[in-house]
């Protein structure tokens, strides 16, 4: 039987693996660097941003929503300044970074790229949206100065990490719809994904996208750019039907609502498993499905979210191996 590792990456690859695979196994790192002053999210960034975790959800770490570092597009080139990572010990701090790595799990990595967080990041959403409307040329310009900087880290990642898989996150939906139309983002932000992806399709790179929201109405884009995976695959999405229309080629990493899980849901243990049985039945027959389970700032929020979540995870472990053998 496939490791856990190779079942996934097997899975990833387009093929049908051996049983149903976990997606929240994967083990993936970043050079240290990138994180700036950041430590467990909170603190300015590379570029200087602030993050905070104050009034987030579960703690998680946003920008601040108030002094934000550039507000005239057309002054990004003042203002935005990627890091100058050449006297950076890239053996020594890969090998830091990968203290601790289990290499029976995959190994992902990546080297920045959330093209459109940046923009937000650096200007709020409402100007960061504005300028997408207002100066289009200016973010096309600053997009593919931040891709040009990335992918100088991508070659050092590549040559020193090793990746068997490359993570690619870029948050551009709310559960209702997406931030921007499908024709800005083939405008603006397609162009620069794809640059990204190409660059390590190219060196044999497997690549996943993290995409939160109702996403659906850009997976042909998605699939189209190289992208092996999408995740978390929230509800919001008829998932049913992107399963329907992409089989193997886009492997559906997710797919829980996660909210039946929160402490104030009344939902009894046969409930949960039932939960779990149709969203097996739904998306693994036939391959191109990654069980991610409760995600962790959920299940550790609370006692009863604990406990759904062992629920979970023991009918998955349950039913995982009577799907292809």
């Amino acid at each position: 039987m496939l490791s856990e590792g190779k079942n996934f990456l097997k899975a990833l690859s387009g093929d049908v693996p051996e049983y149903v695979p976990r997606f929240s196994i994967l083990w993936g790192v970043r050079p240290s660097i990138l994180s700036g002053e950041r430590v467990r999210g909170v603190g300015k960034d590379i570029f200087g941003v602030e993050w905070t975790n104050e009034g987030s959800a579960f703690e998680e770490a946003i920008p601040k929503t108030s002094d934000f570092i550039l507000d005239d597009i057309r002054r990004w080139r003042d203002v935005i300044k990627f890091p100058d990572f050449s006297g950076v010990d890239w053996e020594a701090m890969s090998k830091k970074d990968l203290d601790g790595y289990n290499p029976d799990l995959p190994l992902g990595s990546g080297a920045g790229g959330s093209f459109f967080q940046n923009l937000v990041a650096f200007m709020g959403f409402t100007e960061g949206l504005l300028a997408c409307f207002e100066e289009p040329e200016e973010v096309k310009e600053l997009l593919n100065y931040l891709c040009d900087n990335y992918l100088s880290v991508a070659d050092k990642v590549l040559q020193y990490y090793k990746p068997e898989y490359i993570t690619f996150g870029d948050d551009i939906a709310t559960e209702r719809s997406t931030f921007i139309s499908l024709e800005m983002f083939r405008d603006i932000f397609a162009p620069v994904w794809r640059r990204y992806v190409k660059f390590y399709k190219d060196r044999g790179c497997l690549v996943t996208c993290h995409n939160c929201g109702h996403f659906e109405s850009f997976l042909d884009d998605v699939v189209d750019i190289g992208f092996n995976s999408w995740d978390p695959a929230q509800r919001s999405n008829d998932l049913a039907e992107v399963k329907r229309k992409f089989g193997n080629k886009l492997l559906i990493c997710g797919g829980m609502d996660a909210r039946a899980f929160l402490p104030h849901i009344d939902i009894s243990e046969e409930e949960v498993r039932e939960v779990i049985r149709q969203l097996l039945a739904e998306l693994a027959t036939g391959g191109g499905y990654a069980f991610s389970g409760v995600n962790r700032s959920i299940r550790e929020s609370d006692p009863k979210c604990m406990q759904r979540a062992q629920w979970a995870d023991d009918e998955f472990e349950k039913l995982r191996y009577t799907y292809y053998s």
